[in-house]
């Protein structure tokens, strides 16, 4: 259940999600995010570091594991996820957006409670599954000017559990689902290192309605990490009139992107949009 309050904005802001598989490879996603905020385009981010996380798993002697696309974290992978991702990738963000001249501020989703969550799943271990966003800590940040940077670490329900108030892992992708519909979105923008959702013969799929979404889901067409994307999709269609799955990897993504420019995937309701 989350927080459907309107964003203080009379229309939603664009959410984006940074994959931190495209991060550093040449890309201009921060130079998009400076140049929407130059045009008052109240954005919000929510980053990966999926990366940078494995990189420091290993270091740490310990072995990634995936079950459908979603991280298994244990209590010592939940201290590297925490780690890595409020501090290290979160501020290096935020501090590289700031010497770009954009104004922003690095949260996560322990803070001001805005990722309430529960045990996904035993299969998954220390990973979260959003039940309440509580959005007046980013609402807030955008009436201030900024724009929020966040990290998809969330809080248990405090609900006198013996969980409760415990730091989980939360799939960034999926909490940028939940994010977009608590916010009432414009747009849902989701920066990948592929071309977007592709077809059994590798096709870029350019337009998918919730329908087809749901079809691919189904077949098992759709897998891996895209699997959590088009489910936060079918999410946010609830209040979001459409979401994007593009290549973030290719200049000026962002920006054709909300210009409408042809590229990647887009996910409408079924009676479009």
């Amino acid at each position: 259940m989350s927080d459907q309050s309107p964003a203080r904005q009379s229309v939603g802001p664009v959410v984006v999600k940074i994959g931190g598989s495209t991060l550093g490879s040449h890309d201009t996603t921060l130079h998009d995010l400076v140049a929407l905020q130059k045009k008052g385009v109240p954005t919000v981010v929510v980053h990966g570091g999926g990366k940078v996380i494995t990189q420091w798993m290993e270091r740490q002697g310990a072995v990634p594991k995936f079950v459908r696309g979603l991280r298994v974290t244990d209590q010592q992978s939940l201290e590297i996820v925490t780690a890595v991702l409020t501090g290290l990738v979160n501020k290096q963000l935020v501090a590289t957006l700031l010497t770009m001249g954009a104004r922003c501020i690095g949260l996560s989703g322990v803070d001001g409670a805005i990722l309430e969550a529960e045990m996904e799943d035993p299969e998954l271990g220390l990973v979260g599954r959003v039940v309440k966003v509580n959005a007046k800590a980013i609402q807030d940040s955008l009436a201030a000017g900024y724009i929020p940077v966040l990290a998809p670490v969330g809080i248990h329900a405090l609900d006198g559990s013996a969980n409760a108030g415990s730091l989980l892992n939360i799939n960034g992708d999926t909490a940028t689902g939940d994010i977009a519909l608590a916010l009432r979105a414009s747009r849902l923008v989701f920066l990948t290192d592929v071309e977007g959702v592709m077809d059994t013969s590798g096709r870029v799929l350019p337009r998918l309605s919730g329908r087809e979404v749901r079809l691919l889901l189904a077949s098992g067409v759709a897998s891996g990490g895209m699997i959590p994307k088009l489910k936060a999709c079918l999410r946010a269609l609830e209040a979001v009139p459409a979401s994007d799955i593009v290549d973030g990897r290719k200049p000026r993504a962002l920006l054709d992107c909300l210009a409408d420019k042809p590229m990647g995937t887009r996910v409408v309701g079924d009676t479009g949009g």
